[in-house]
């Protein structure tokens, strides 16, 4: 009902001309709207997990968008020196995808290159080197995939009771729970990859060709080189996919992010995203250690001149959101009609 009401205001606020009058107005050109994606679908995905994955077709669409609205999408660079400067362009967005997955490679970059957009990538880097499917995703992907099998006992890989492939929260909990036992029995990620095997087995899919087609891998060092090269700006967003809360640690898991990124595309970083939106007061003070000048967070809205620059919110965009709904976030209005949101303190979960 919420969304509904959402989208019925949003359609009668465009109609009697708001958006146009919020996107050029004074309070929009001091505000910095740092757009979030994660994926776009190789195949399916989008239809797995809308959430993380949209589809080429609907990138594209918010894409147009920004063009015909006559977007400035900058940098995220000269964006935030811009912002704290207090002399932003009107309208100003900046584009970021996390993770780095093949599928930004294969999917995203073609259309971001076609419409001479610059992005910037968070990239995870452990999935990088060791390159084959994130098994957390790959194994909810897979009884994803099987979801019409009904109800199965897999008691072999430690998911208790029968599972309802039929049922997101049953694979959800049925994920967590490989994972968990992976994790206590400190696997490692070859060892992930061969009970990922196993379960495609077990499910009567083929894993050779899920690895070949890349589906829920990251970017290889090679495809990072080259999307270097042609002027993406690779960033942290750790090595493992998670933010332990050890300082110690911590700064291990900037310290093999930074080394790797650097390998790939002989370019320093400073900007930060923590993985999953997760963050905690400590880690503030960790960040500025390292001479990082920016981290984003998954906390809803846009950046202005009073923003800490190591807490930056920004807009997620997910394959549910409607172009309308899009078009509400770029041009400001949804920011008076959205409840502000904050991304828990918790760990992220690693990749």
């Amino acid at each position: 009902m919420r969304q509904f009401l959402r989208r019925t205001a949003l359609t009668t606020l465009k109609t009697a001309g708001a958006f146009g009058f919020v996107k050029n107005s004074a309070w929009r050109r001091l505000r910095l709207l740092i757009l979030c994606y994660h994926g776009i679908a190789l195949e399916d995905e989008h239809l797995w997990k809308p959430s993380l994955f949209m589809s080429p077709a609907q990138l594209e669409e918010r894409l147009e968008i920004l063009r015909k609205g006559e977007y400035a999408v900058l940098s995220l660079g000269e964006a935030l020196e811009r912002l704290y400067r207090r002399d932003l362009p009107a309208r100003s967005v900046v584009i970021t995808f996390d993770d780095g997955t093949h599928d930004f490679y294969q999917r995203a970059y073609p259309l971001i290159k076609k419409y001479r957009f610059p992005v910037t990538v968070y990239l995870t880097t452990y999935y990088s080197d060791f390159q084959r499917p994130v098994f957390r995703l790959i194994c909810s992907y897979m009884m994803w995939k099987r979801r019409d099998l009904g109800r199965m006992k897999l008691d072999e890989f430690n998911i208790e009771g029968s599972l309802d492939l039929g049922s997101a929260l049953a694979r959800e909990d049925a994920a967590n729970q490989l994972v968990q036992w992976a994790d206590a029995q400190d696997l490692s990620g070859e060892q992930r990859d061969q009970i990922a095997a196993r379960l495609a087995r077990r499910l009567g899919l083929d894993y050779d060709e899920l690895r070949a087609k890349r589906i829920l891998q990251v970017m290889s060092q090679a495809e990072v080189k080259q999307l270097a090269m042609e002027g993406v700006d690779f960033q942290l967003h750790t090595h493992r996919h998670r933010t332990p809360l050890n300082e110690e640690l911590f700064w291990r898991e900037i310290a093999d992010n930074r080394s790797r990124i650097a390998s790939a595309t002989g370019k320093t970083t400073q900007h930060f995203c923590y993985p999953s939106g997760a963050y905690r007061p400590e880690f503030l003070p960790w960040l500025s250690a390292e001479g990082l000048v920016s981290a984003t967070t998954c906390d809803t809205g846009f950046a202005t001149p009073e923003s800490n620059p190591l807490l930056l919110p920004r807009c997620i965009d997910t394959g549910g959101r409607t172009s309308l709904e899009f078009e509400g976030w770029t041009c400001g209005v949804s920011q008076f009609l959205s409840r502000s949101k904050r991304a828990a303190l918790a760990y992220a979960p690693d990749l």
